[in-house]
């Protein structure tokens, strides 16, 4: 007996009609209940890239605009239905304004304001209507967004005038929806243009959101929120919901029950363990979420469990952010990768370019971003949040000490990583030395200036390719000091410990080979193994390895 065709998951798809004609859909649309309930007149919700945001807002467009076409039967059959004429009779009601500026990824202020320029006027094509009405008053201003004549004050308008028009023409106000806000910003921030794409996106919202009696209500949705004095500069009436937030915490990725569902339907359901250990224990407000789109590509690529989400886009900001770890940071990231809880408190409300600047800001952002997760949250003496952090699941955890914490050795090629990580477990020291001498003939220029802090980070990095069988540590005491880094073995009896001990030198004055041997002599007369073997290792490799730009020298036990 043959088995009924399922339908095809959507994967890529933001598209709501096409979604709900064709394709697997996991019913969010009691959302548009919430937000009808809700006395904000503008709402924001920040999430992590890949997780609905942009599906829901075509949901959102799709149930209020007014078309020729009627688009109730895209949700007759969906949850919203269900709560009655309250919340039914605003379907197709409404003028609307959709602008997405997900693809806003620019390197450079004149193609980001090209792109923006481009998004805009896209929208205006899409309301050609208002050229025929009688109502519509400025038609030459429409005319000049859509042959690009507008300058950057009258674009800047853009969202105010043609809400106006809307309502002229439509005697109802407006639903106002943009896509991922902060894109553009992001680039700016990244690319060095931050203060013009500041000053425009601001100019912008403020004009279109503040006192704009034309507008019903209006939703946005990005990654983090960008601090009001920043963005929403003199917008009082903005409501924001982050992952922290109870509200609207089950609209952004799948719930238990909703994958439970999808397995049950796909026939899968001895694969939901590995699903909840792969994908699952993210946690949005008290809500336990999957990650959709990799839930998704684990459905359409046959149950293969993989990193999945890590592949949609460069994680440039977080890769920024790496350039600016200290050593307290870094041991903090090392705890979470070994399956640790650490605490830290999270300011919501920032300004890109001082992400950077704290290492609260940091930890912040990669909650936001969908890094981390808030285990549990209490506020303090001083109404700040306070988190417990982990690394939601194995998919993070992957990325973390493959493609983030790799960033610690200077984007060192993983060949080479695995080549060095294999050499200190066998203390291969001609393997060892070739290795290093390889990657620092590739990475470092004569004119780089590199120090001491330099391998060390760059050892520290390899040696989180370690996580799953090492405890991994840095500048702990031990003995009769501080050792550089130290590995111990998650299994004592079957592995060796590893101790290293780091050096540089800026001058020819010292010979190399000596300072490695003094490193080495360091680990002993400190007594660096001291908290290994009161641990029971037996067995600990020591390692003095010294620089001296590209050249390394080593020294062992």
């Amino acid at each position: 007996m043959n088995k009924a065709k399922k339908l095809p998951l959507p994967i890529g798809s933001t598209d709501y009609r096409e979604i709900c004609d064709q394709y697997y859909y996991v019913d969010k649309t009691l959302m548009l209940k919430d937000i009808l309930d809700d006395s904000s007149s503008f709402v924001l919700f920040t999430r992590p890239r890949r997780f609905g945001k942009t599906l829901n807002m075509d949901m959102l467009r799709t149930f209020f605009e007014k078309t020729d076409e009627d688009t109730s039967r895209y949700f007759t059959d969906k949850k919203i239905w269900a709560q009655g004429e309250e919340y039914t009779c605003h379907q197709g009601k409404y003028p609307v304004i959709f602008l997405s500026f997900k693809d806003a990824k620019q390197n450079t202020w004149e193609e980001m304001y090209a792109e923006i320029q481009e998004t805009i006027k896209d929208e205006f094509y899409r309301h050609y209507e208002l050229m025929d009405s009688d109502k519509v008053k400025d038609k030459a201003y429409f005319q000049s967004i859509l042959n690009g004549k507008a300058s950057k004050a009258e674009l800047g308008k853009s969202i105010l005038r043609l809400s106006e028009m809307l309502r002229q023409h439509y005697g109802q106000k407006v639903v106002l929806l943009i896509d991922e806000y902060d894109t553009t910003i992001q680039s700016g921030h990244v690319y060095n243009f931050y203060d013009d794409v500041i000053n425009f996106m601001r100019n912008m919202l403020s004009a279109g959101l503040k006192d704009n009696n034309n507008i019903a209500f209006g939703i946005l949705t990005g990654i983090l929120r960008v601090a009001k004095e920043s963005i929403f500069s003199g917008l009082n009436n903005i409501r924001v919901y982050s992952v922290l937030d109870r509200k609207y915490s089950s609209y952004f990725g799948f719930t238990n029950a909703e994958v439970e569902d999808m397995a049950r339907y796909y026939e899968k359901e001895d694969k939901l363990p590995e699903i909840k250990d792969w994908y699952d224990g993210y946690i949005f407000g008290e809500t336990e979420i999957f990650n959709p789109w990799s839930v998704l590509n684990y459905f359409a690529n046959d149950c293969l469990a993989m990193p999945y989400w890590v592949q949609t886009s460069e994680n440039f900001v977080v890769y920024d952010l790496l350039n600016y770890l200290n050593t307290e940071i870094f041991q903090k990231l090392n705890e979470l990768v070994s399956g640790k809880i650490v605490t830290s408190i999270v300011e919501t409300n920032v300004v890109y370019p001082e992400i950077k600047n704290r290492a609260e800001n940091i930890f912040a952002f990669l909650l936001m971003t969908g890094y981390l997760k808030a285990v549990r949250t209490t506020l303090t003496p001083f109404g700040d949040r306070e988190c417990e952090l982990s690394i939601p699941n194995k998919e993070l955890t992957n990325v973390y000490y493959k493609e983030i914490i790799a960033h610690l050795s200077d984007n060192m090629s993983m060949n080479i990583a695995y080549t060095v990580s294999k050499a200190l477990m066998e203390k291969d020291i001609y393997l060892l030395k070739k290795s290093l001498n390889t990657f620092l003939l590739e990475a470092i220029s004569f004119h780089d200036t590199v120090n001491e802090n330099y391998y060390h980070g760059l050892l520290l990095g390899i040696s989180l390719l370690f996580h799953e069988k090492y405890f991994v540590r840095s500048n702990r005491e031990s003995g009769n000091g501080r050792y550089d880094i130290a590995l111990e073995p998650k299994n004592i009896g079957r592995l060796p410990g590893i101790i290293i001990e780091v050096k540089s030198k800026n001058d020819n004055a010292e010979s190399l080979v000596a300072l490695a041997k003094k490193a080495l002599e360091q680990i002993d007369a400190k007594q660096y193994d001291t908290d290994m073997k009161n641990r029971g290792v037996q067995t600990v490799y020591k390692y003095g390895i010294a620089f001296y730009k590209k050249t390394v020298e080593i020294a062992t036990n």
